[in-house]
């Protein structure tokens, strides 16, 4: 009689730990989706890098480049959907489903934040103003030292020591281009043949622009 009951007893636990595991496999599904949201034309575009998380746990993903995601997940669990410059979205896993897959398309609204209104002052009051104001060194050394890097020899070298910056560039390519396009077609003039390009030359020849900086500071 032992023997039945102890077989009878191991039997039903072997069915109930199956019946458990059956029941644990069953509730979990693979998750994936889309992740979009709407353009200002009411087009639908793709939404990548979007924060995928399952309420009150770990586990998480994100949305790939194409907007794509999938995770594993329980059925009745809760997925949040977050993003930056977008409202946080969630949806619930149906926990009637009979399939082990389930797709979804998660829309994206944007979100709109106002920011407080800031005012930046280089100083905390007028008063303080006033003090910092009337404290200003106005010696003569800082304008001896103002004079010195305003000078024009200073300001020479720098203008050809200096490098052009991006802008500088892009306009003296499209003067460069505009005076090449102006004479398509036909033969540009040269200027050995212009007097005011001569005197101009002469000009600079009699001023000394053509000698050495060296030779100019040894003078």
């Amino acid at each position: 009689m032992r023997i039945v009951l102890l077989l009878a007893v191991m039997v039903l636990g072997s069915m109930s730990v199956n019946a458990q595991k059956k029941t644990k496999q069953d509730s979990v599904i693979q998750f994936s989706g889309l992740v979009v949201t709407e353009g200002d034309d009411g087009d639908v575009i793709i939404l990548p890098y979007t924060n995928i998380g399952i309420v009150g746990t770990s586990r998480g993903t994100n949305s790939d480049v194409d907007g794509f995601f999938s995770i594993v997940a329980k059925k009745g669990e809760t997925v949040r959907f977050t993003s930056i410059g977008f409202r946080d979205a969630e949806y619930t896993i149906p926990d009637t489903l009979s399939k082990l897959l389930y797709s979804y398309v998660q829309i994206m609204s944007e979100d709109s934040f106002l920011l407080p209104e800031a005012v930046i002052y280089p100083w905390p009051d007028r008063e303080y103003f006033k003090y910092e104001f009337l404290a200003i060194d106005i010696s003569d050394d800082l304008r001896d030292r103002a004079d010195e890097n305003l000078a024009k020899e200073v300001l020479d070298e720098l203008r050809y020591t200096i490098p052009a910056d991006g802008r500088e560039t892009v306009g003296l390519e499209l003067k460069q281009n505009a005076r090449n396009f102006g004479y398509v077609g036909q033969t540009k003039p040269q200027n050995i043949f212009n007097p005011l390009a001569w005197k101009k030359f002469i000009d600079a020849w009699r001023n000394g622009d053509f000698k050495s900086k060296d030779k100019k500071k040894k003078k």
